[in-house]
């Protein structure tokens, strides 16, 4: 024996408006609980499919006291359905008066594009211009590195380099200075680390070169 298939969610919904349409009366929650499981709806879901049925304002609810209320009635079912009617049939003319306007727009657009060798003559122009703009702005971009603003950057980056190597060298003189007068016990190790890590005797600050930027470019 195959297994009793369930209610689907619209199945449910049409089961519980049948309670509230046959009775035309006012229910607590816990009575449509009851009533619920007779029409096929099992109690633990008629809170939800009553609730859904309260968003989509085929129920209404009220709450009296300290009590809620659920009712619902045939011909606010059908006032219901009725704006719901008038509403698709304002949307459907919004749309219908929307597509005549760009039906319209449509054919203005297309007053002085239609096809003729004058236009051909004009489009076959108009690209040769693109494909010109395209290979001058190529060109500029090899000469990028010639653009003053770009020099003047390099050149500012370069200041801002030796002024940093400089002060790193002024932190290492520093340094080595604190640890002849801090540990002079240790002389003969120390000129040994700093010949290990490149501190040679010809290690000193750093001096801008005099050779012009440009030339430093070529």
């Amino acid at each position: 024996m195959s297994k009793k298939r369930g209610l689907s969610l619209d199945e449910k919904r049409e089961k519980m408006l049948q309670i509230f349409y046959e009775s035309q009366d006012f229910f607590l929650l816990k009575e449509l609980e009851k009533l619920g499981p007779r029409k096929g709806v099992i109690s633990q879901s008629v809170k939800d499919v009553v609730q859904s049925l309260v968003d989509d304002d085929l129920v209404s609810k009220e709450k009296i006291g300290t009590s809620v209320y659920f009712w619902s009635l045939p011909s606010c079912a059908g006032n219901q359905l009725r704006n719901v009617y008038r509403k698709l049939e304002s949307d459907l003319q919004n749309s219908k008066n929307r597509l005549e306007e760009l039906t319209e727009q449509c054919k203005q657009l297309k007053k002085g594009r239609e096809e003729s060798e004058e236009r051909e003559e004009a489009l076959a122009e108009l690209k040769a211009i693109e494909l010109k703009h395209k290979e001058l702005k190529d060109e500029v971009l090899q000469y990028a590195d010639n653009d003053p603003a770009a020099f003047e950057a390099m050149k500012n980056a370069i200041d801002d380099a030796h002024a940093a190597a400089n002060r790193w060298t002024d932190n290492i003189f520093t340094l080595r200075q604190w640890c002849s007068n801090n540990f002079p016990q240790a002389k003969e190790q120390l000129e040994n680390l700093y010949k290990e890590v490149g501190m040679t005797e010809d290690f000193d600050y750093l001096e801008l070169s005099p050779t012009p930027l440009s030339s430093v470019i070529d």
